[in-house]
């Protein structure tokens, strides 16, 4: 279950979600997939193309009702933009004479290797797929997986530790300092909610000021602008993913498939690179029990996984998204055709798109997590699926 695959071109008609098999009976609102969509579409250093497209999402199958049938649910999200691509991007006509091939890559995108793999002499056949607007459909898909997880109480967030080289605090740093606070789990959603409502996802105010004048002075300079977003993610049962395979591992799956959106190129669990260099007696967390909580740990330097399982801890996870690579000032490059030396092309492009891709991120967990609890649990319908997970935690309440 929750397999799924996206289709579309970034300045074609439409984008398209198809979730390959879902459990019967879930209820999804496909105004929470909406709002999803929108908090993607928000934050600082957005560009141009935010201000044409308000995506919203059209169920075509799989939900009745608005209850899943078990069958493949299909979504589209129409692009606004097609209007003035409808020449360019026209997918049932020949190629016209005022049609402009794209031949001059830019450095750190998809454009040259794409075009040298697929044998294109137009890099726009390369970049309309890998542009981020394909997000916008793994968002939706996300928003879906929510729903399901929400089932089991299971809640995720994000919020943007990192701007250029400027840093706010994580969560472990944000926990360390008001601990009672974020022990009850509605001021965690309160606190997480809020951010929604700044300009960069950050908690810290005077460091969101800054962030956007870095922001501003990379603009003026025709540069843009990458950085870090924190995923959290509680209610997690212990013992989604397995130990007895690599490819069963959750933070493998995890990795693979957060990897996979694009500009973002690292990915840490927990205490990840940090942890690297502490000694052992520090860099593992301690396990107690209590016959209320059961086995717990004293704190989360392992990001809630251990040997390839959730362990019942919060999972905690870091992206390092890159600047992307569509700059005003453009870079040196080389003509695909001519071979002679030129600028980068210019697209219109945002400066800024972490706080937006901490929602993708988001969306991506979800997407993971809920089939990795469907794989776990098992069953063709939720309320089997809740039945089996029910029973699950009785086991261990038992252990």
């Amino acid at each position: 279950m929750f397999e799924y695959i996206t289709a579309g071109e970034s300045h074609g008609p439409r984008l398209t979600a198809i979730i390959k098999s879902l459990p019967a009976g879930l209820k999804v609102e496909v105004e929470q997939i909406n709002e999803q969509l929108f908090r993607r579409q928000q934050g600082y250093g957005r560009g141009g193309r935010m201000k044409i497209e308000s995506d919203r999402a059209i169920i075509n199958s799989g939900l009745r009702h608005q209850e899943t049938l078990g069958t493949p649910l299909s979504m589209t999200i129409e692009n606004k933009d097609w209007q003035n691509w409808v020449e360019a991007m026209a997918p049932d006509k020949e190629r016209g004479d005022d049609v402009e091939a794209l031949t001059n890559p830019r450095p750190g995108h998809a454009d040259l290797p794409g075009a040298l793999k697929y044998n294109h002499r137009d890099l726009r056949n390369v970049l309309e797929r890998a542009s981020a607007r394909e997000t916008a459909a793994r968002t939706a898909v996300g928003a879906v997986a929510r729903q399901f997880l929400n089932e089991f109480n299971v809640n995720i967030y994000s919020h943007v530790v990192q701007i250029g080289n400027l840093k706010s605090e994580t969560w472990t740093d944000l926990k360390a300092r008001d601990p009672e606070r974020f022990k009850n789990e509605a001021e965690i959603k309160k606190y997480f909610a809020e951010l929604d409502k700044t300009a960069l996802r950050c908690g810290d105010e005077a460091k969101t000021e800054a962030m956007k004048n870095l922001i501003d002075s990379w603009r003026a300079n025709g540069d843009s602008v990458g950085g870090v977003f924190e995923i959290v993610v509680t209610g997690l049962p212990v013992g989604l993913g397995s130990h007895v395979h690599w490819d069963l591992k959750l933070e493998s799956k995890l990795a693979a498939q957060l990897m996979g959106i694009q500009a973002i190129k690292g990915v840490e669990i927990g205490s990840g690179f940090k942890g690297a260099g502490l000694p052992g007696s520090k860099a593992h967390d301690e396990i107690y029990y209590d016959l209320d909580r059961g086995f717990y740990r004293s704190s989360n330097q392992a990001g809630g996984i251990e040997g390839g399982m959730s362990n019942g801890e919060e999972l905690i996870i870091r992206l390092a998204m890159k600047p992307i690579p569509t700059l005003a000032k453009a870079l040196h490059s080389a003509d695909i055709i001519s071979k002679k030396e030129t600028a980068a092309a210019k697209e219109r492009s945002d400066v800024c798109a972490v706080p937006a891709a901490s929602i993708v991120g988001e969306a991506v967990t979800a997407s993971v997590l809920a089939k990795s609890t469907a794989e776990k649990f098992g069953g063709d319908s939720i309320r089997e699926i809740k039945r089996n997970y029910d029973g699950y935690l009785e086991q261990l309440r038992k252990f």
